[in-house]
């Protein structure tokens, strides 16, 4: 992983990479200070605890994501098919920013649902979903509105173990993305 430059930054991304590989709980803080090669006293200077230390990536690596929420919500209503789309594109840039923090979650569901950032995570998903859909959807719609987000989450996991290059990957997950958002927005049946 290629690291940020400044202390607190070092420490986001070495704990982070150490939840991910060997899970949240049974990572310490000792251990993040050795592997940043500071001492412990260094480390708390930035952060008390493990969940300071999430709760600082999930802040940082969501700001886009918030971003987004903020832009479509200032888009008029009924919001159309193009806002939905563009909101699919820039969902997809916010997801790559992020993907570190989708693997950490990925791989510690259990601790996530204890931390504080779980519930905030669950409510920006929410927010994220209804954006994308529209109060006179039929229920096939809804679903297809609410899978496309997540075809999108799917797609940074699981296409990781599929052969192919990185980008065409990541657009054909887009595209099928936009397939069910233009679906829904038409009441089209496959």
């Amino acid at each position: 992983m290629a690291t940020r430059g400044n202390t607190r930054q070092r420490i986001q991304d070495v704990a982070l990479e150490l939840f991910a590989e060997q899970g949240y709980e049974k990572t310490s803080l000792r251990e993040i200070a050795e592997k940043l090669e500071v001492t412990k006293a260094a480390l708390y200077y930035h952060f008390k605890t493990k969940e300071d230390i999430v709760i600082s990536l999930f802040q940082d690596l969501t700001r886009p994501l918030d971003e987004l929420i903020t832009w479509a919500e200032e888009q008029p209503e009924p919001r159309g098919l193009e806002i939905k789309q563009e909101i699919l594109r820039r969902y997809q840039a916010a997801l790559s920013g992020a993907a570190p923090l989708f693997r950490f979650m990925q791989e510690n569901q259990a601790t996530l649902r204890e931390l504080s950032i779980g519930e905030t995570f669950k409510e920006r998903m929410i927010a994220m979903s209804q954006l994308l859909q529209g109060p006179d959807l039929a229920m096939a719609d809804r679903v297809r509105c609410v899978s496309a987000l997540f075809t999108m989450h799917a797609g940074m996991f699981f296409m990781q173990n599929v052969e192919g290059d990185p980008e065409e990957k990541r657009e054909a997950v887009l595209e099928v993305a936009i397939d069910l958002i233009t679906q829904a927005h038409h009441g089209a049946r496959p």
